[in-house]
């Protein structure tokens, strides 16, 4: 998936590790190191089915169950849409049987200083009002304005949208770098809401054993993967407890698989089960590169 899905999934920014300083300039005998190409996100339709990893809460989540579609397309030039559905069933002997159904859409521009999203949320047949804002990002920070609210939520820069946090991602695994810090904004929850996140990035996979069937032939078999475990926090200073971590293995296309969400009291698994993916390169509009 090019953009990891709200809350599942589904990315220069504030560089909190060392390792991410820029590179010293080389001595004049040496060749300038070669450009890396512009990361490129693959148009894709992508279903993942939901089951229970683990479960370590006293008020335990005994079974889970559910489903994840996400359509994603766009290009750097045209900017990226991502639709998302995912339908949860968590069953506990204390609460019962509970089923939420979010449905998103969201549009990022190619130049990832817009971004535009609206969320229904279904749960247990109630429906919640729904998210619909457009968010900005510049200089001075990252504005929200929310439909509805005559208020716009304000926070400091810089800020990653989705698609931007995901190619940076794939840049640093490139690079070697093996851990990513940046403000993330993805419209999630009341929309209200920037998060710290802090990824840690592993070297480059090279066995495919283990991998979802989608995954083991076609185009896809052939693309570079890392795993990443990347974790996100509220907002702040000081030493915090993770609102949840998501464990996945990342292609340098975006596309995502093995995910593990683990929000500390259980944790879901999401296994692929369809991959309708869009070798076409991307259109390039007029000074615009992919």
């Amino acid at each position: 998936m090019a953009a990891l899905p709200r809350r599942l999934l589904a990315g220069l920014l504030v560089l909190a590790s060392p390792a991410l300083a820029a590179p010293a300039t080389p001595e004049p005998t040496e060749a300038p190191a070669p450009a890396q190409a512009p990361v490129v996100l693959a148009n894709h339709r992508a279903v993942y089915d939901l089951s229970l990893s683990g479960s370590t809460s006293t008020r335990a989540v005994e079974a889970a169950r559910g489903r994840i579609v996400l359509d994603f397309r766009g290009d750097a030039c045209r900017g990226y849409t991502m639709q998302t559905r995912q339908v949860t069933e968590l069953t506990s002997g204390e609460t019962g049987t509970r089923v939420s159904d979010l449905r998103s859409t969201t549009f990022e521009s190619g130049d990832a200083r817009e971004f535009r999203f609206k969320t229904t949320t279904v749960s247990d047949g109630d429906n919640a009002a729904p998210v619909d804002g457009t968010a900005t990002e510049d200089a001075s920070g990252l504005t929200v304005k929310l439909k509805g609210k005559p208020k716009p939520v304000t926070a400091s820069g810089p800020v990653l949208f989705p698609s931007a946090h995901m190619r940076k991602l794939v840049e640093m695994a490139r690079a070697g770098q093996t851990t990513l810090s940046v403000k993330v904004y993805d419209g999630s929850d009341d929309g209200r809401k920037v998060y710290d996140t802090f990824a840690v990035i592993g070297h480059e996979a090279v066995s495919g054993t283990d991998l979802e069937k989608p995954l083991q032939t076609g185009p896809i078999a052939s693309v570079k993967r890392w795993p990443v475990k990347l974790t996100y926090y509220t907002e702040g200073a000081g030493e915090r407890t993770p609102i949840y971590t998501l464990s996945f293995d990342l292609y340098e296309n975006g596309v995502s698989g093995r995910i593990k969400l683990d929000y500390g009291e259980f944790v879901l698994a999401g296994t692929m089960t369809t991959l309708d993916l869009d070798t076409t390169p991307p259109k390039a509009g007029k000074g615009c590169t992919p």
